[in-house]
Order: C-alpha cells, then structure tokens, then sequence
C-alpha cells in the first residue's frame, strides 16, 4: 500500500467538513420557523449584503487554510488552519441555510476584486503562493495573508452590530468579531516568534457606501 500524501490527507478531512456544511445548512432550514415569500431581508438590505460577502470572504479563508494544512508543516500552523477551516465552514452552512429561508439566491451579487481586496482577501497570486513556498515561508505568509483577511472580516461585520439588524444576524457579526480579534492576537504573536510581521494594516472603509 502506498503511503498517504499530506494533501490525500488535506483532502480527506475536507470532504468531512463539507458535508458538515451541507448538514447545518439543511439543519437550519428544519429547525428554523418557515418564512412566506418576501418575509425575509429585502434584497440588498445590510443582512441579506452581509451574508453574501462573509460566504464569499470565508471561502477564501477556508481555501487558505486547507492550502497551508497540506503544504505546511508547524503544528501550530496546521491547528489554527484547521479551527478556521471548521468554524468558518459551519458559518458558511448557516449563512446558506438564511438565505434560503429568506427566499434569497445564494449566486447575488458579492464583492467585487476591488473591494474584495479592500476587505483584506488575497490575489489569486497571493493565495498560489502557499502551494510553492518552503514550508516555513509559506506559513509566515499564510499568517500574515490571514492576519489582513480577519481584519477586513471584522471591518466587514460592523454594519450588521447596527440597530435593526436581526439578532441572528448581530449575533453572527458579534461571533466573528470575537472569535477573529482573537485569532488576529494570536497569528501577531506567531509571526514575531518566527521573526516577521504583519503586513501594513488595511485602510478603514466605509460599508455602508459600496
């Protein structure tokens, strides 16, 4: 028998995560209360905008992750990658699982590359380069790439703390706020460990005007 290769390896615990996206999404859908046509958000209302980009924006994180899990080799790395593979695709389930409830398509409208990028998400370039660094290299950058991506995520999530928004959705933005000033701490600390920084910190946007 031929030995397992780490992206084998990579690849096998996505599948599981996958469909644990699937699940939660079909969770949501049977224990939420049935909306009538047009009861939901109204399309592009701050919930239904803000769902639709954070899908967007947590793929790239998950993407990302499931790149450095394969290629790197710290297993300090590789656990941050995993917790944020599997807390960001259990968000993506649920946030699917609202827009259907909401009578929204899960294909509207998301960032554009210009303001995706002003939401701290890597080129396509950028994201390539952790399949060809060395090890070591490619995990500093993945934490730097991920250190800007949370921080464009919690930009992201302050309009929905706003006043009026559905709790479930505050409730969503306030999890990610926690969760991803957290991680931000803790990917700074790795990089000073490793000799590296952060990458200059983004520009504040307005959200509301895009």
């Amino acid at each position: 028998m031929s030995p397992t290769t780490p992206r084998e390896t990579g690849r096998r615990l996505a599948l599981p995560a996958l469909l644990v996206v699937v699940a939660l999404g079909l969770a949501a859908l049977l224990l939420a209360p049935r909306l009538s046509q047009g009861s939901g958000p109204a399309e592009g209302s701050t919930e239904v905008r803000f769902v639709r980009e954070m899908i967007q924006h947590h793929a790239q994180a998950v993407d990302l992750s499931t790149r450095i899990r394969e290629n790197g080799n710290d297993p300090a790395v590789r656990t941050l990658a995993l917790d944020i593979m599997l807390s960001q695709q259990e968000q993506i389930g649920q946030m699917h699982g609202w827009l259907t409830l909401w009578n929204r398509p899960w294909g509207g409208a998301g960032m554009t590359a210009e303001h995706a990028l002003g939401m701290g998400m890597a080129t396509p370039q950028q994201v390539k380069t952790l399949d060809t660094l060395p090890p070591a290299q490619a995990e500093i950058t993945f934490l730097q790439l991920m250190t800007r991506h949370h921080q464009g995520a919690l930009m992201m999530a302050e309009p929905a703390l706003g006043a009026g928004i559905r709790p479930e959705v505050q409730a969503l933005a306030r999890q990610i706020e926690a969760t991803q000033g957290a991680e931000i701490r803790s990917m700074t600390t790795m990089l000073k460990e490793r000799g590296a920084e952060a990458l200059p910190a983004l520009p504040m946007m307005d959200m509301t005007q895009h």
